[in-house]
């Protein structure tokens, strides 16, 4: 991804927890920049006193959401009305929509419509519909590999897994090789990785317990992987 990418970062404060605040924002980074971070909910309410420090370390502007209606989700439908307000401001290149929540489906898709880069962050239990609608989708859970050591003053990674290698991975990935193998049946592992999450916007290989798709490649006996001077190939098994 481009680093001058510009993005607008939406959080419904609902349905994400406040403990993993710091590693959203470590995660965002690496796709652009967040010029436009804001977090919706009612801060009235006791339970979200937790997000309090959290967004003042991380710079993030709460907006304040009343539910005037029983039933109605009223941070949807702000969060869904800022969304179109910074899209035609062409203040950003893309949003990230931080929510568990189908609701925010539509929002997707118009906003890829509009050309905008789409990331989507939700917990594990997030609807497919609102996951295949967004450019790329992350488990907050895998974000928990990121622990503080006791100390505070580094972080160790530890192996996170949520899926296990199946025999419908697999298939993913042999028929993205043969998608982009040459007449020696080789694929540059690159091209690989962008088809992958174009076919399945939620494909990390951090679910499968692998900080990087080579390594989880290479545990899988399916596959062939060859290291070219600093270039990597991959090629199914006959």
């Amino acid at each position: 991804m481009e680093k001058d990418i510009k993005i607008a970062v939406l959080i419904d404060a609902d349905n994400v927890p406040s403990t993993q605040v710091t590693e959203m924002m470590e995660e965002i980074a690496k796709y652009g920049n967040p010029t436009i971070k804001r977090i919706y909910g009612d801060w009235t309410k006791p339970q979200l006193g937790k997000w309090k420090n959290v967004l003042l370390e991380n710079a993030i502007n709460p907006i304040q959401q009343y539910g005037y209606t029983t039933g109605k989700n009223a941070t949807d439908s702000a969060m869904i009305i800022d969304a179109m307000d910074i899209l035609y401001s062409d203040k950003v290149n893309g949003f990230c929509l931080v929510s568990s929540d189908s609701d925010f489906t539509k929002l997707a898709t118009r906003l890829r419509e509009s050309r905008m880069l789409v990331i989507g962050m939700g917990e594990k239990k997030t609807p497919n519909p609102f996951i295949v609608a967004c450019d790329k989708f992350i488990y907050l859970e895998i974000l928990q590999a990121s622990v503080n050591k006791e100390n505070g003053k580094n972080k160790e990674v530890a192996s996170v897994q949520l899926d296990k290698i199946n025999p419908k991975l697999i298939r993913l990935i042999s028929s993205t090789i043969s998608d982009l193998a040459e007449d020696d049946g080789w694929a540059f592992m690159g091209d690989i990785g962008n088809l992958l999450q174009k076919k399945q916007p939620n494909f990390d290989s951090r679910n499968y317990g692998f900080q990087k798709l080579t390594p989880l490649v290479s545990a899988i006996p399916n596959f062939e992987v060859e290291r070219r001077e600093k270039l990597i190939y991959v090629r199914n098994k006959e």
